[in-house]
């Protein structure tokens, strides 16, 4: 039983070894390197940093990606059963009744967040 496990202890060790090894190294050549205040800049795209690190953004602008994550999570739902609507016409209209009152919602949810102003950049 236990020589079954002598594989995992290997690569357990093999890893460890390889970790050691690279930490080892990188602290041993990383000083030989040469500080300086270019090095030690923060890098933004060739760009001097200077500014307010972070802007801010229009609230506008995550509704419309949560629209666009709800609407999107929708085709996901909906294509699965326009692939298998030939074996599901079998059954009757159910499985087209469902699938309207899925789309039935999110239709509604869309009139909503219209009326509400959410897809509207102007204001």
């Amino acid at each position: 039983m236990p020589q079954d496990y002598l594989p995992v202890l290997f690569q357990i060790l093999i890893a460890l070894g390889f970790a050691v090894t690279t930490l080892s190294l990188s602290i041993v050549f990383g000083r030989s390197g040469k500080r300086n205040a270019t090095k030690d800049s923060a890098y933004e795209c060739g760009m001097m940093p200077i500014g307010d690190g972070s802007p801010r953004f229009s609230v506008k602008f995550y509704l419309v990606a949560m629209l666009f994550v709800i609407f999107d999570i929708e085709v996901v739902f909906m294509y699965p059963w326009a692939v298998q609507f030939r074996d599901l016409a079998q059954q009757g209209p159910a499985a087209l009744v469902s699938m309207a009152g899925f789309a039935g919602i999110l239709v509604f949810a869309y009139v909503y967040a219209l009326k509400k102003g959410a897809l509207n950049w102007k204001s």
